[in-house]
């Protein structure tokens, strides 16, 4: 845990320096909706037939929605965004298994108070779409996770401070409901919904690198009432590279630390090239 925190230091102390150099200007606020969207779907394929030098057949496919809808208005702003992912891979005959399988939504209202600081109301909900398996050595999978089993929503209010547009971050006091079925016994300790107030913190980086290079980070921090020192960590970063106008490579990293699932942080890496559709 210690080395999360480092990095979490690490992480902010730079991007607050980076929105003091990069303060908006309101006179150049345009009011109404704005949207981003990142769209892509990857697809890898290797068949053999009497092929000497051996290899197993592949299938691999994973596709990506990334988007954020906002509406400015002159003492409001109304940020939305939702992420869905899902993918499978197939490696000789062990059959499809799933790669990816995401369903993230955060909806923020705040008020505009100040120059930097604004109060906020903020719903979040995480959950995935289709069963999940934990496989043996010997390929043998056990269900571990379902349709929105478990599904994990959070409210908060607090305050929103923001210095540039392409950096914010909030600090607010949280509920967040854990809801299970089959599986409550690994994820709510054998209740159908787990219910737990605390403090939550939201940092949010977008910047355009380049007008074809979008990189997208999230840091998401939770810490109960009761045990203040075990902090559920939530980081997601994204890096895409727009090759043509329907060609894209993204590179994703998600970073999971729940103490309450496993003890060992959580770490995911993709990396993918296929066809997207994006405005960003």
């Amino acid at each position: 845990m210690k080395n999360i925190l480092i990095a979490i230091i690490l992480f902010t102390a730079p991007l607050s320096l980076f929105a003091q150099e990069k303060a908006e200007d309101k006179d150049t606020l345009k009011y109404g909706w704005t949207n981003s969207l990142i769209a892509s779907l990857t697809l890898s394929q290797v068949s053999y037939t009497n092929w000497a030098a051996g290899g197993d057949n592949a299938l691999a496919y994973n596709l990506l929605i990334d988007g954020k809808s906002v509406q400015e208005k002159p003492n409001t702003n109304w940020a939305t965004t939702y992420i869905f992912a899902y993918g499978q891979a197939r490696l000789g005959n062990i059959g499809l298994r799933k790669t990816d399988d995401r369903i993230d939504l955060a909806s923020v209202f705040a008020y505009k108070m100040s120059e930097h600081y604004d109060p906020y109301a903020s719903a979040t909900f995480k959950s995935q779409f289709t069963t999940g398996y934990k496989y043996d050595a010997s390929g043998n999978g056990t269900a571990v996770s379902g349709f929105l089993d478990p599904a994990v929503a959070t409210e908060a209010v607090g305050f929103l401070y923001h210095h540039a547009e392409s950096f914010k971050s909030r600090l607010g006091l949280a509920l967040r409901e854990t809801f299970a079925n089959l599986y409550d016994t690994i994820y709510t300790g054998g209740q159908k919904t787990k219910i737990e107030g605390g403090f939550e913190s939201v940092s949010e980086l977008a910047l355009e690198l380049d007008k074809d290079i979008l990189f997208k980070s999230k840091l998401e921090l939770f810490a109960p009432l009761k045990t203040l020192d075990v902090i559920t960590v939530y980081w997601d970063n994204l890096l895409a590279l727009k090759v043509s106008k329907y060609i894209v490579t993204n590179l994703g990293v998600q970073l999971i630390n729940n103490r309450v699932v496993t003890p060992r942080t959580q770490i995911k890496e993709a990396l993918s090239l296929g066809l997207t559709y994006s405005i960003f």
